[in-house]
């Protein structure tokens, strides 16, 4: 067994332990650690098969951003998990139906999948050749050249959706000190502060 065999089976083993763990665990706090395990054995197995962008991509947006968000929520929200899970066992025979056929789906799916004789042909077409560019670099190169246009108007896209969600969301309630930027650089520093002479032996 090579050494790329022996982490294909270790990172493999740790996602599905770490998976089960994710769903098992009474304590939300670790099933959030358990979930960062997971997303951890995802990008190794991303690395061992040359999508070193995806494992970056996987690491910084899943366990840096959303997992710790996911951490950050469950701490501070003050939820009672035990009424939460009283009601596990009422659902539990609906959740396994549910599951047995998803697997059922799948495997009609997997049982009868069939590649088109043209889908090779298709791929190469519009990606560089991996054996004279990195993968990294030719991703880089099908987004900002080949793409250029519609990578730009995508974000351009999300961008207005942003400010629409803010502009639709924002409510100016009465009552609320909000900061004006214009009078902060226009103050007068003379009266943005004043000296107190305090006495020894005084306090504020």
């Amino acid at each position: 067994m090579s050494v790329a065999d022996f982490a294909f089976y270790a990172f493999g083993f740790i996602i599905l332990v770490s998976g089960l763990m994710t769903v098992a665990s009474k304590n939300p706090v670790h099933s959030v650690l358990w979930l960062i395990a997971t997303f951890l054995g995802a990008t190794g197995l991303f690395v061992l098969l040359g999508a070193e962008f995806l494992a970056m991509l996987l690491m910084i947006v899943y366990v840096g951003a959303v997992a710790v968000l996911f951490l950050f929520v469950v701490m501070m929200l003050d939820v009672d998990f035990a009424t939460l899970k009283g009601g596990l066992a009422e659902y539990l025979p609906i959740g396994l139906l549910i599951g047995v056929i998803l697997l059922m789906e799948l495997g009609m799916i997997f049982g009868v999948w069939q590649f088109a004789d043209g889908a090779e042909a298709a791929r190469a077409a519009i990606t560089p050749n991996i054996g004279e560019i990195h993968n990294t670099a030719a991703l880089g190169q099908i987004i900002f050249d080949d793409y250029i246009l519609i990578f730009q108007l995508s974000g351009l896209i999300l961008l207005v959706a942003m400010i629409g969600a803010i502009v639709l969301t924002m409510r100016h309630r009465p009552n609320i000190k909000r900061q004006n930027v214009v009078a902060q650089m226009h103050r007068d520093p003379a009266k943005a502060m004043e000296l107190k002479d305090i006495k020894p032996g005084q306090g504020l």
